[in-house]
C-alpha cells in the first residue's frame, strides 16, 4: 500500500493502518511530511475508470461549493485516480469524527439544508456513466444472479423471488414519472462523520441516478411518530434552498424493500471475499433465508396497505410496531458500525 501511494508521487513514512470497508481497501498513511491522507483501493471490476472520474467530479464540484465533503486530493502525476496491478485507487484528506448516534430536531434541519445543497450541486453534473437506481440495475439484475447460483434454498425460494419482485415491480409503478438526478445515493448516518460540531459527507462510492428522496428517507429510516416529525423538519429544511416533490414520499416504503434484496444480493457477491463470512457468518443458513423471505414479505405487505389506504383516502397502515421489529440499522445499512457502549 505504501509503495501504490509512493509511486503515485507521494513519499511515505512506514506507517500504515486499515480502516474499516467491506467494498474497498481503505489505509491510512502517514506522508513523509508526517501529514495524514486515506488511500482507498477500489475492489476491481466494481467500477469504470469513467465512473470514478464522475465520481470525483461530484465530490470537487460539491468542495466547490462548500459543502463539506472529502474531495479526492491531485496527485502529483495528474488526475485523482492512478492504478496498480489493475487496481484503481486514489487519495483523500484525513476527517476524523463518528457518525451522529441519533437526529435531534436541530440535526434534521442541518441535514435537509446540507442534502439541498448537495442535490442543487449534483443536478448540475450530467454523470453518464454512473448507475441507476431503478429496479432492473438495483435489484432484477441481482435476483437473476441469485436465482441462477441457486443461492436461496428451494423451501424459501419462490416466496422469496415473487415478494422480492413484486416489490420492483411496485417501485417500478410508483416511480414512473418522477424526476431523477445525481445522488450521493447511499447517505446515511453511518456516512456522516461529526466532530466538534463539524459534520462532513463521505463514502460516494453508490452515487448514481435516482429520485431525491432516496437520500432523504435514508438519514431518517423510521415509520414512528417521533421520525416523521423529524422528516418534516428536515423537508422543510430541504425546501428553503430546492423544490422537493412531496409525492415523492410514496417511494419510500417501495425503496426499503429494494434496499433490502440489494443487501442480500451484495453479500453474496462478496462472499468470496474472507471479510464476509468471518463478518456475517449467519448469512446463506436457511434461517437467514426464512428471516429474509418474511421480511420482504412484511414489507410487501406494508406497501399494499399504504396502496388501500390510499385509495381509502385515509392514513390507515400495517402496524408499525410489528414491521419495524425486524429491521435494524444492520438490516438496512451494511456498513453501519453500531455505536461503541
Amino acid at each position: 500500500m505504501l509503495d501504490a501511494v509512493e509511486a503515485a508521487g507521494l513519499p511515505c513514512r512506514p506507517l500504515c493502518y486499515p480502516l474499516n470497508s467491506f467494498e474497498n481497501r481503505v489505509y491510512e498513511v502517514e506522508l513523509a511530511d508526517r501529514s495524514r491522507v486515506v488511500a482507498k483501493f477500489y475492489r476491481p471490476g466494481r467500477w469504470s475508470r469513467e465512473q470514478l472520474a464522475e465520481e470525483h467530479a461530484l465530490l470537487a464540484a460539491a468542495a466547490a461549493a462548500e459543502i463539506p465533503v472529502c474531495p479526492a486530493l491531485p496527485l502529483p502525476g495528474g488526475g485523482t485516480i492512478s492504478e496498480i496491478d489493475g487496481i484503481s485507487y486514489c487519495v483523500f484528506p484525513r476527517r476524523g469524527g463518528r457518525a451522529p448516534e441519533e437526529v435531534d430536531a436541530a440535526l434534521a434541519t442541518r441535514l435537509g439544508r446540507l442534502v439541498a445543497r448537495l442535490h442543487n450541486v449534483a443536478a448540475t453534473l450530467p454523470a453518464r456513466h454512473r448507475e441507476r437506481l431503478t429496479s432492473g440495475e438495483y435489484v432484477r439484475r441481482d435476483l437473476a444472479w441469485l436465482a441462477a447460483g441457486e443461492w436461496v434454498p428451494a423451501a424459501f425460494a419462490a416466496r422469496y423471488f415473487a415478494a422480492a419482485h413484486a416489490i420492483a415491480d411496485a417501485f417500478d409503478e410508483r416511480a414512473a414519472g418522477f424526476a431523477t438526478q445525481l445522488l450521493h445515493g447511499d447517505l446515511h448516518l453511518g456516512n456522516l462523520l461529526l466532530r466538534d460540531e463539524l459534520l462532513h459527507v463521505v463514502d460516494f462510492d453508490d452515487a448514481r441516478i435516482g429520485p431525491p428522496v432516496q437520500d432523504l428517507w435514508l438519514l431518517l429510516p423510521g415509520r414512528d411518530a417521533a421520525t416523521l416529525e423529524l422528516r418534516a423538519r428536515m423537508l422543510a429544511a430541504y425546501e428553503e434552498l430546492r423544490l422537493f416533490d412531496r409525492r415523492s414520499l410514496a417511494l419510500i416504503e417501495p425503496l426499503r424493500g429494494l434496499r433490502l434484496v440489494h443487501y442480500a444480493c451484495w453479500l453474496a457477491r462478496r462472499w468470496h471475499d474472507p471479510v464476509f463470512p468471518r463478518t456475517w457468518p449467519h448469512f446463506g443458513s436457511d434461517d437467514y433465508w426464512r428471516q429474509e423471505t418474511e421480511s420482504l414479505e412484511e414489507q410487501l405487505a406494508w406497501i399494499a396497505g399504504e396502496r388501500m389506504a390510499d385509495a381509502a383516502g385515509h392514513g390507515r397502515r400495517p402496524d408499525a410496531a410489528a414491521a419495524e421489529e425486524e429491521l435494524t440499522n444492520r438490516d438496512l445499512f451494511w456498513d453501519w458500525e453500531e455505536p461503541e457502549s
